[in-house]
């Protein structure tokens, strides 16, 4: 594990720690409501604070995007955190939920780790050399036919400006598929895809710190990722399509006709 990898790795522990301790009191937290079905509870901004702090003790140069925090300092190096993906999980005692911890270089994504606490599953990629489940390497699935896969997805819920897009998607893939899931934490769905627990997954309107870490999973553990016209401009957009090369390209064919203006999101 390099350098850079191990810091990373020793906030998403620090982060998964205080998580960890905090589901013992979940109904003692104090809690925002940020937006429509969109909440932050202390424990998202105490996570993101142990993050940063690890992060910028090594690197104390480096930028920072946190979900809570927002954009901080300038650089090539450019760490983008979601201290607590799937905090309505949390707070619900659903467990379902992780740190992401994703790093661009030059706007290239190099560094990825995405730490379940409850599960202790911490998935770790690094651009050129693979995808980690703890010590196992990772490889997507071996699946060749959409209508034998299971597929994850993210329902609207912040933005239902795209609603009838997505339902139009959901309503064609149900019958086709072996399945489709939704539990709620983007980060994991696209970390079980590199894991081959998913053979695809799609969702729409994502923010970096959900995309970051879990984009790299997948491209380092064999698969591929797209937004919603095939190209690269997932960042931007938030609109995600991964999966194995097989499924993956098939996912992709059955959602492209049912975009409309609504889903695309700024020019690259």
């Amino acid at each position: 594990m390099s350098p850079m990898l191990s810091i990373a790795v020793k906030a998403a522990r620090r982060a998964g720690s205080l998580i960890n301790r905090a589901t013992q009191d979940v109904d003692l937290l104090t809690v925002e409501r940020k937006g429509v079905s969109d909440y932050v509870s202390e424990v998202d901004r105490l996570a993101e604070q142990a993050i940063v702090e690890t992060l910028l003790e090594a690197y104390p140069d480096h930028a920072i995007l946190a979900e809570e925090g927002g954009a901080q300092g300038h650089s090539d190096y450019l760490w983008i955190i979601d201290p607590l993906d799937g905090t309505t999980n949390f707070l619900h005692g659903f467990p379902q939920f992780a740190v992401s911890i994703g790093l661009q270089v030059k706007g290239v994504l190099n560094l990825a780790v995405v730490y379940d606490p409850t599960r202790n599953e911490l998935f770790t990629a690094t651009r050129g050399r693979g995808a980690y489940l703890n010590d196992r390497r990772l490889r997507v699935s071996k699946q060749t036919r959409l209508q034998d896969s299971m597929i994850g997805t993210g329902f609207p819920y912040r933005d239902f400006t795209y609603l009838d897009d997505y339902l139009k998607m959901f309503r064609e893939l149900l019958p086709k598929t072996a399945g489709l899931r939704r539990p709620g934490c983007a980060s994991l769905d696209l970390a079980y895809v590199a894991a081959g627990r998913y053979d695809g997954f799609w969702e729409a309107g994502l923010k970096p710190w959900d995309l970051a870490a879990g984009v790299l999973l997948i491209q380092e553990a064999g698969g591929l990722v797209t937004d919603f016209d095939g190209g690269e401009n997932y960042m931007a957009t938030g609109n995600v399509v991964g999966g194995n090369p097989k499924v993956f390209s098939q996912l992709l064919q059955v959602i492209q006709p049912h975009m409309s203006e609504r889903l695309r999101g700024p020019a690259p």
